[in-house]
């Protein structure tokens, strides 16, 4: 773990820098405020920051203010040097700046076990960062494909109509459906059912861009919802998806699996509520399933 140092007096500094690399911390060394808030403003700054309260520049405290106003996670434990009386006096005025405080002339073992707690602190921290992060991820995404789950992609929905109508720009939603998946569970397994729709999954998100968004909708099927795209664009879009698809056979267990898939499009943004978009490609599937399947039909066309 990356432990900065921020001490003016140089034998001070030299000191800690020892005794940290001594304990296998690594070290960044500072020599006053100024520097060490610029050291703490990097894409890899320390997690643990040693201030002296009085140096050049901005003291202890200026610096324990900046981070606590512009921090951002993961957060970065703050101990304070100073020294005793002024630990006395900072209880009143100063107990909610800095995590913790240590009194010069420190004993180094009681430097170690403070570190030791702020390590476990912030070990404490990342996991429940880590189990929250989770927690988004399993109410958010299809745990199957790793695409937005069906509640996610209407909330996304949503947010890209009210971008289009700011922009007067259109929006389009593909639905796309799977041909024939009951026979391949019925065939195969569901097992290579699960398989196919991973696969149909990598595949369709190869092929549509970055600013695209796609959810697994359930039962076999796919929705896409793709900003600033036509009619013109959206049926391209669509007929690079289904070749994309029926390009090569999928590989499951013993068997090669050739896929198809059908389209449903809906153009809107200006004048469609998302309910509207939505039904507007099931529609549009629907019919593509009843024309044979294996194309894209667009609504309101």
């Amino acid at each position: 773990m990356n432990v900065l140092i921020a001490e003016d007096e140089p034998v001070s500094r030299r000191l800690l820098e020892v005794l940290l690399n001594k304990w296998g911390y690594e070290v960044t060394v500072t020599s006053d405020g100024d520097e060490a808030w610029r050291a703490l403003q990097s894409s890899t700054r320390p997690r643990i920051a040693i201030l002296d309260w009085m140096m050049p520049g901005m003291d202890g405290v200026q610096v324990c203010r900046m981070i606590r106003q512009n921090e951002a996670p993961p957060a970065t434990y703050v101990l304070l040097l100073t020294a005793k009386q002024a630990i006395e006096d900072a209880n009143g005025r100063y107990e909610s700046v800095a995590d913790d405080y240590l009194a010069k002339p420190y004993a180094a073992q009681e430097l170690k076990a403070r570190l030791r707690a702020a390590r476990r602190i912030i070990e404490l921290e990342d996991q429940l960062q880590a189990a929250r992060e989770a927690t988004r991820i399993e109410t958010t995404h299809d745990p199957l494909t790793g695409l937005w789950n069906r509640s996610s992609i209407i909330e996304i929905l949503h947010r890209e109509i009210h971008r289009a109508r700011r922009q007067r720009s259109p929006l389009a939603v593909l639905m796309v459906d799977i041909d024939h998946l009951k026979q391949i569970n019925q065939q195969h397994g569901h097992l290579a059912g699960d398989a196919v729709l991973r696969e149909a999954a990598r595949r369709i998100r190869s092929t549509i861009r970055l600013y695209d968004s796609m959810a697994n909708y359930g039962g076999g099927q796919f929705v896409v919802v793709s900003p600033a795209c036509d009619n013109a664009g959206a049926l391209s879009q669509a007929q690079r998806i289904r070749s994309t698809i029926s390009s090569q056979s999928i590989k499951i267990f013993n068997s090669d699996i050739l896929l198809t898939i059908s389209l449903g499009i809906a153009v809107g943004g200006n004048n469609h509520q998302a309910h509207e978009l939505i039904a507007g490609a099931d529609t549009a599937l629907a019919e593509a399933k009843r024309a044979g399947r294996n194309r894209a039909e667009l609504a309101w066309n």
